[in-house]
Protein backbone atom coordinates (compact mmCIF):
# COMPACT_ATOMS: atom_id res chain seq x y z
CA UNK A 1 0.00 0.00 0.00
CA UNK A 2 1.59 3.56 -0.97
CA UNK A 3 -0.20 4.84 2.10
CA UNK A 4 2.41 2.15 4.34
CA UNK A 5 5.18 3.61 2.40
CA UNK A 6 4.46 7.93 2.62
CA UNK A 7 3.78 7.14 6.03
CA UNK A 8 6.79 5.19 6.93
CA UNK A 9 8.70 8.42 5.34
CA UNK A 10 7.47 10.99 7.61
CA UNK A 11 8.33 8.71 10.43
CA UNK A 12 11.89 8.33 9.20
CA UNK A 13 12.00 12.11 9.29
CA UNK A 14 10.42 12.55 12.71
CA UNK A 15 13.25 9.61 14.16
CA UNK A 16 16.16 11.66 12.17
CA UNK A 17 15.27 14.90 13.62
CA UNK A 18 15.32 13.34 17.52
CA UNK A 19 18.91 12.17 16.42
CA UNK A 20 21.02 15.80 17.28
CA UNK A 21 18.34 16.49 20.65
CA UNK A 22 19.49 12.85 22.05
CA UNK A 23 23.47 13.59 21.45
CA UNK A 24 23.39 16.91 22.84
CA UNK A 25 21.17 15.08 25.83
CA UNK A 26 24.14 13.05 26.57
CA UNK A 27 26.78 15.64 25.85
CA UNK A 28 25.23 18.21 28.70
CA UNK A 29 24.07 16.09 30.68
CA UNK A 30 21.15 17.56 31.02
CA UNK A 31 17.42 17.32 31.05
CA UNK A 32 16.46 19.06 27.69
CA UNK A 33 12.53 18.13 27.36
CA UNK A 34 9.83 17.84 29.75
CA UNK A 35 9.24 13.95 31.39
CA UNK A 36 5.58 14.78 30.64
CA UNK A 37 6.67 15.51 26.68
CA UNK A 38 8.30 12.75 26.46
CA UNK A 39 6.17 10.20 28.46
CA UNK A 40 3.04 11.04 27.10
CA UNK A 41 4.94 10.80 23.22
CA UNK A 42 6.27 7.69 24.55
CA UNK A 43 2.93 6.03 24.90
CA UNK A 44 1.20 7.88 21.93
CA UNK A 45 3.90 6.56 19.66
CA UNK A 46 3.78 2.82 21.27
CA UNK A 47 0.06 2.91 20.66
CA UNK A 48 0.17 3.97 17.15
CA UNK A 49 2.54 1.27 15.90
CA UNK A 50 0.18 -1.24 17.38
CA UNK A 51 -2.95 0.08 15.50
CA UNK A 52 -0.65 0.40 11.90
CA UNK A 53 0.68 -3.31 12.94
CA UNK A 54 -3.17 -3.91 13.52
CA UNK A 55 -3.57 -2.32 9.81
CA UNK A 56 -0.55 -4.23 7.96
CA UNK A 57 1.32 -1.34 7.67
CA UNK A 58 4.59 -3.09 8.48
CA UNK A 59 6.96 -0.57 7.48
CA UNK A 60 5.08 1.78 9.25
CA UNK A 61 4.67 0.06 12.16
CA UNK A 62 8.77 -0.65 12.20
CA UNK A 63 9.65 2.94 11.85
CA UNK A 64 6.89 4.28 14.24
CA UNK A 65 8.14 2.09 16.77
CA UNK A 66 11.84 3.48 16.66
CA UNK A 67 10.98 6.90 16.80
CA UNK A 68 8.58 5.44 20.24
CA UNK A 69 12.10 4.08 21.25
CA UNK A 70 14.31 7.68 20.70
CA UNK A 71 11.91 9.30 22.53
CA UNK A 72 11.63 6.79 25.01
CA UNK A 73 15.63 7.70 25.42
CA UNK A 74 14.64 10.78 25.83
CA UNK A 75 12.41 9.94 28.94
CA UNK A 76 15.04 8.40 30.18
CA UNK A 77 17.71 10.99 29.87
CA UNK A 78 15.16 13.25 31.73
CA UNK A 79 14.94 11.14 34.69
CA UNK A 80 18.88 10.24 34.81
CA UNK A 81 19.93 13.89 34.36
CA UNK A 82 16.73 15.73 36.46
CA UNK A 83 18.31 18.98 35.92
Amino acid sequence: MWQDIVLMIVAIFLSYALVPQIVKGFKLKRKLISLETSGITVFALYVASYVYLSLSLYFTTAITFLTGTLWLILFIQGITYKK
